[in-house]
């Protein structure tokens, strides 16, 4: 249940996007709690400008049915802008995250939701 989604404009060869989206899982499901059967992890690139200039950047959106709070959140945080420069080279303050906090009821999945 936990989604992370990653916007870059950094190219996104299959190897590096294979490699990171692992470890993008594995990172959610062990600093949210959850299982990692549960995480979802999507990457794609797109056209961005940040703080008015071009260049590489990244947003990624994290949401959880629960697990989100502070200290989550800014474990998340770190580990994510290290994995996203380690990755792809896009520096910490060039990646802005968002971090939602979804009802169960609001979340959908094989047929039902999870509320």
């Amino acid at each position: 249940m936990p989604l992370l989604r990653l916007e870059t404009s950094a190219a996104l060869p299959e190897d590096k996007r294979k490699a990171l989206l692992a470890s993008l899982s594995t990172a959610v499901a062990e600093i949210i709690g959850k299982p990692g059967q549960y995480v979802m992890v999507a990457a794609s690139q797109a056209a961005m400008v940040m703080s008015g200039k071009a260049g590489d950047a990244a947003f990624v959106d994290i949401r959880s049915i629960g697990g989100l709070n502070d200290d989550v959140n800014r474990k998340l945080s770190q580990q994510v802008c290290k994995l996203v420069n380690d990755s792809l080279g896009i520096s910490p303050d060039r990646v802005y995250l968002n971090f939602t906090d979804v009802e169960d009821s609001n979340w959908g999945w094989n047929g039902s939701t999870f509320g």
